[in-house]
């Protein structure tokens, strides 16, 4: 027979049951809590340097290094994806006229977020003098002209069967492609600058500067040049000391482009300590 409601309520009031342990009550997953927050971190947590553990309530990208590093990364990454994307979409497996013209086929959402990405990282990064800060904010404004003043155009026919890759077709304007590979030798010189005079400075004399920091010099000073020579082979077209006919032949806008970022993106990896770190 089943116990009516009112004389239940009536028993629990009178001899309510014994309260079991605190323990007991607590959820399952708070020892598990705890045992995660005093988990040593990884190996992917230390190389971005992620703090967890200081309880400060910053944002990620306060360190100057990983800065170093996404630049690095993105730098180097650039022509390669341009150049799958657009094999992946159209098959196409030869280098365009420049890295630039990307920008007027499908891969065109990877080269404006690549360059943006860069701007904006330059213009957060501090360095460690005032002159690094404006050179890397000089950079990253003229990164975004590069993106907001776009080349000129690959084809003026739509659905050109020559250049069946190229979506985009804009206004002709020889302001707009001048100012755009103004915009792209400045970005670069200022990258070239800071990877040969920048970078290369230490607080101790060169005389007592350990092995690690004189093979990065070598390395920077490395990259700077040949940043350097791939925008004087650039200059000498533009000068007519180069045919159009050679540098059409051989790709060698792409190319030297290619060289240029590329060596701007390793001397940043470098600065970062990615590798020939100090002891």
């Amino acid at each position: 027979m089943r116990m009516p409601f009112l004389v239940y309520i009536f028993r629990l009031i009178i001899y309510p049951p014994v309260p079991l342990p605190s323990l007991m009550f607590q959820p399952p997953y708070t020892i598990k809590i705890d045992c995660m927050q005093n988990k040593p971190p990884s190996k992917i947590e230390k190389a971005l340097k992620l703090d967890f553990e200081s309880g400060k309530d910053n944002i990620w990208l306060t360190s100057q290094n990983t800065l170093r590093k996404l630049i690095g990364i993105l730098g180097i990454g650039l022509p390669v994806m341009l150049f799958l994307v657009l094999y992946i979409d159209a098959g196409y497996a030869t280098p365009l006229y420049s890295i630039s013209h990307y920008y007027l086929t499908r891969a065109c959402s990877v080269f404006v977020i690549i360059v943006s990405l860069l701007a904006i990282f330059l213009l957060i990064y501090k360095g460690k003098e005032r002159v690094d800060f404006i050179l890397s904010t000089t950079a990253g404004l003229f990164a975004l002209c590069v993106v907001l003043f776009p080349t000129n155009n690959i084809s003026n026919i739509c659905h050109d069967e020559k250049h069946l890759y190229s979506l985009t077709i804009l206004h002709e304007s020889t302001f707009r492609s001048t100012f755009h590979y103004i915009s792209a030798a400045i970005f670069l010189s200022c990258l070239a600058y800071m990877s040969l005079f920048l970078f290369t400075k230490s607080d101790k004399p060169p005389a007592q500067r350990g092995k690690p920091k004189r093979r990065r010099n070598r390395v920077f000073r490395t990259c700077g040049a040949i940043m350097v020579l791939a925008l004087l082979v650039i200059v000498a077209n533009f000068a007519g000391l180069i045919s159009n006919e050679t540098f059409d032949q051989y790709h060698l806008m792409f190319w030297m482009e290619t060289v240029a970022v590329v060596s701007f993106g390793t001397s940043w990896l470098i600065k970062a300590e990615v590798i020939l770190k100090d002891n």
